[in-house]
Order: structure tokens, then C-alpha cells, then sequence
């Protein structure tokens, strides 16, 4: 997404089509029409706000108002609201969700210059980013990272394909433990990822998930990876996210007749 000004009809049609959208931009094109806007406290909210002020590099300060504002856009067109609508609050550990509209699952990640955020309406959803290049160590990582199937299948790998494989893991695990609003709590090694990547496994190597997760990672041409963990609960939608139709018609009617008599009585 190459600035606030979208395009955001994409957005809302992956929500609306396939239930889900991944969103990735660079902070840095973000800045110029961000910092300039006259509303921006607005746009990022009031806890938002103070931790912008409260930052004093001035990188941190641009790519945190950056990442909180393409969350806001992003969820709005997948709400069909304006951004400065949407009020993202967080849970205890820093997750952040959608005030108000938990009716879709929200995820961000940032790294140096990227920023990613995933939306899921039809169950969680975790996003996670890395440097394509960075160089894992294995041999100090492998048993607090790895399942013992994982283990093998790295074992057999020549070292260059070695670290992008473990890379690959590690931002798979990342991801859906961030959808599981587990973050580090879930031990790495208690659960485990095929050669494929697409598929949850238990640490003997065995299906550990019936289907109701998908698992991507994503490299992108500019020395960046993505992996996305996307649930699908199967709870029945109509694939309508639209504020304007998400109250049920006749618990709005009781909620307007109750106001009407406060009023009544205070008069």
C-alpha cells in the first residue's frame, strides 16, 4: 500500500471475498501526508497519542505513527468506515484489536522499514516480518526454536538453505503465536511446521490441526520475508463488515424505545 491514499478498495474486497487481507507498506512513504495531516492526534487517538509524544528518536516516533495509522486505514476500509472511526485499543501484552468491532481480528508487525498488518474476520490472525538475510545461529537456537521433526529435516539441509529454512519457521511460529495472543508464553518446540509451511504439527511430526488454520510465508523482492497464520473458525458469515449493518436491526429498535423513555422520564 504505497500511501494513505490507498488503494483501499482492495482491502475491502479481500475481507468481503475471501474473509481475510494482508497489508505491507514502507513507513518512510507514509510521512510526508501522515505528519503533515492537522488531524493526526486525532487519527492515532488519545493512548496512541501520548506514546507518539512520549518517544523522543525521531525514527521511532515516524514509523510508530506510521504503523498505528495504517492500522486505522486498513480497518476502516475493511469496516467501511473513516480511519479517524476506528479506535484501536490493546490487550494485556500489547496486542492490539479493534474497539468495539470484534468481529475482526487485527495483527501488526514492523521491522526497519516495512509494516504489516493483517485483518481476519472469520477468526484470529497473525502476522510476523523479518530481514530475509538475518542470520539465525542454529546450533544456539535449535532446541528452545525447533520440534525434534523440524530438527531432522533442518539437519539434512546444507547451511545457506539451512538458516532460510529456520528463518522461515521461526516467523511462522512468531505469527501464530501472535494469533494466539500467546506470544512467547507457547513454548517453539511445542509445536512444529512441515516442509511446506502450511501445514501445524505436532513435535513428533504428526497433523496437529484439522484444517482450520492456513499458514504463508511471503519473500518479498526487497530483502524482506512474511508469514501470515490465518484462521478460519468456521462460524457462518455473510461476508458483510459494514458498521452501517452489523446490529441486529431489532436489538437496535429495543436500545432506541429504552432511550426514548429515559428521556421521557426525565422530562
Amino acid at each position: 500500500m504505497p500511501g494513505i491514499e490507498g488503494p483501499w478498495s482492495k482491502v475491502r474486497q479481500s475481507v468481503s471475498w475471501t474473509g481475510h487481507a494482508v497489508v505491507h507498506a514502507y513507513w518512510q512513504e507514509w510521512l510526508p501526508a501522515a505528519l503533515a495531516d492537522p488531524e493526526l492526534r486525532n487519527l492515532l487517538g488519545s493512548r496512541d497519542w501520548q506514546r507518539f509524544s512520549g518517544l523522543s528518536d525521531p525514527e521511532a516516533r515516524s514509523r510508530f505513527a506510521a504503523s498505528r495509522l495504517m492500522v486505522r486505514y486498513a480497518a476502516g476500509a475493511a469496516l467501511h468506515v473513516p480511519p479517524d472511526s476506528v479506535e484501536l485499543a490493546y490487550k494485556p501484552g500489547g496486542r492490539p484489536y479493534l474497539r468495539g468491532c470484534d468481529q475482526v481480528d487485527v495483527s501488526l508487525s514492523h521491522t526497519k522499514d516495512l509494516m504489516v498488518v493483517g485483518l481476519n474476520r472469520r477468526g484470529r490472525i497473525g502476522v510476523d516480518t523479518e530481514l530475509a538475510d538475518r542470520r539465525i545461529q542454529y546450533a544456539s537456537v535449535e532446541r528452545q526454536l525447533c520440534t525434534p521433526a523440524e530438527r531432522e529435516l533442518l539437519a539434512e539441509l546444507p547451511e545457506p538453505a539451512r538458516e532460510r529454512e529456520l528463518l522461515r519457521i521461526w516467523t511462522l511460529k512468531e505469527a501464530y503465536t501472535k494469533a494466539l495472543g500467546q506470544g512467547m508464553r507457547l513454548g517453539f518446540n511445542q509445536f512444529g511446521f512441515g516442509s511446506d509451511g502450511t501445514s501445524l504439527l505436532t513435535p513428533d511430526g504428526r497433523q496437529a490441526s484439522r484444517g482450520e488454520w492456513s499458514f504463508g510465508t511471503f519473500w518479498l523482492p526487497d530483502r524482506y520475508l512474511v508469514s501470515v497464520a490465518c484462521q478460519d473458525s468456521g462460524a457462518e458469515s455473510d461476508g458483510d463488515t459494514s458498521v452501517d449493518t452489523m446490529l441486529d436491526e431489532g436489538f437496535l429498535g429495543e436500545v432506541v424505545d429504552l432511550l426514548s423513555r429515559s428521556e421521557n422520564k426525565g422530562q
